[in-house]
């Protein structure tokens, strides 16, 4: 039985006119994303261009991207008559300790909260809630007087120790593994593997996803944390890079804006950070695509 409806069909033009609008409708919005990307991207060339100019043009210029002349001079200014060298063997060094500390730590802190009962979880996890609720600022003072009190003061110790957990690490770790089936865990265990076997060799190398954001958020958070050296050391000896870059900012070298010495040291210190992101972050995705594939 043949079914009449009223609508007619598409002509030519009408098909042409829907293309038109599609068409400018996809050309706007690729416009629009263009500007905003132009718009967060164009600081980052300022300081590119800045760090290559000579003193006088970025003092004259400093929003104009096109050095004029182009020169080295910063970079080789930030190496021979800074302590950049050394605040970057420290951010190294902090960076790397406290990333791997981060990720071991929040690890078993957060399958310790998804799958061991023991008295007190629920509360021992709302309080792990709670600090992330608190405004890092205001525990400055208490942890330079813990810092002081302990001896960890002006020390490579006190830049590490306190940072080798995080209650942000703890909770991406925690709800991952509730997500693992419980049945894995159980396989193990009825061959005889203990409660830190089955973590290390079935559940942990699931949770590659996680870990590998953990990663990242540990690195590029401690590899910018400022607010904890302020608090932890004093000695020029200790300083990291974020320290380090506020000592320059803040005109210890002299008079003058310094804008390609400035930038340049800073555009150094986000290379580190752009490289971890970028690599990491093709094996996340390739893991998280991996994952639901399989799901």
């Amino acid at each position: 039985m043949a079914v009449l409806t009223d609508r007619p069909a598409a002509t030519p033009a009408r098909r042409h006119q829907r293309a038109a609008r599609t068409l400018a409708t996809r050309f706007l919005g690729y416009a629009t994303l263009a500007f905003f990307a132009l718009v967060f991207l164009y600081p980052f060339v300022i300081q590119i261009g800045n760090a290559l100019k000579t003193e006088p043009d970025a003092a004259a210029n400093p929003l104009s991207p096109f050095p004029d002349p182009l020169t080295l001079a910063g970079f080789e200014r930030i190496f021979a008559g800074t302590n950049f060298p050394l605040w970057l063997g420290n951010s190294l060094l902090v960076t790397v300790l406290v990333t791997i500390g981060r990720v071991f730590f929040d690890s078993l802190a957060g399958y310790a909260l998804a799958r061991l009962r023991f008295r007190g979880r629920g509360g021992l996890f709302a309080a792990v809630i709670a600090v992330m609720a608190v405004p890092g600022v205001v525990l400055l003072i208490p942890k330079f007087l813990v810092l002081n009190q302990l001896g960890l003061y002006n020390s490579y110790a006190g830049l590490v120790v306190p940072l080798l957990a995080d209650a942000a690490g703890v909770f991406i770790m925690k709800q991952f593994f509730e997500s693992i089936p419980v049945s894995v865990e159980e396989a193990a265990r009825i061959d005889g593997a203990s409660i830190f076997r089955t973590f290390w060799s079935v559940v942990l190398p699931m949770a590659k996803p996680a870990l590998i954001t953990l990663t990242i958020l540990s690195f590029q958070g401690s590899w910018n944390e400022f607010p904890h050296s302020l608090v932890s050391v004093q000695d020029p000896d200790l300083f990291t890079l974020p320290r380090g870059l506020a000592d320059l900012v803040s005109g210890s070298l002299g008079k003058g804006t310094q804008y390609p010495l400035k930038l340049g040291a800073a555009l150094l210190a986000t290379i580190p950070v752009a490289i971890i992101f970028v690599v990491f972050q093709r094996y996340f995705v390739r893991d998280a695509n991996d994952g639901s594939d399989k799901g």
